[in-house]
């Protein structure tokens, strides 16, 4: 099960997250979300645990919980869609 993490401090670490929710089962990934030019936390991240069961529980039992200062938001991830192409500006007018 992929479970999305939100309001995280930004001090908060893959470890720190990992630790919370090995206290309900298996971990299987922990993935900090981070900007791309900076490198710092972007205040989410996403937890995958091997067992259904266990992610639900984990879901009920973090939800608004403290970690780090900050009140948790939990929930099951929602597929990712696809995002469109990029686009690249200029003119749609030839040049002659």
């Amino acid at each position: 099960m992929n479970i999305y993490v939100g309001n995280l401090e930004f001090s908060s670490t893959e470890e720190s997250i990992r630790a919370l929710f090995e206290q309900h089962g298996e971990v299987t990934s922990v993935k900090l979300i981070t900007d791309r030019d900076t490198g710092r936390s972007r205040g989410f991240a996403f937890v995958e645990m091997s067992n259904d069961d266990e992610g639900r529980a984990a879901i009920t039992a973090l939800d608004g919980k403290d970690l780090d200062g900050r009140s948790l938001k939990v929930n099951e991830a929602r597929p990712r869609t696809e995002r469109g192409g990029g686009g690249g500006g200029g003119s749609s007018r030839e040049r002659w």
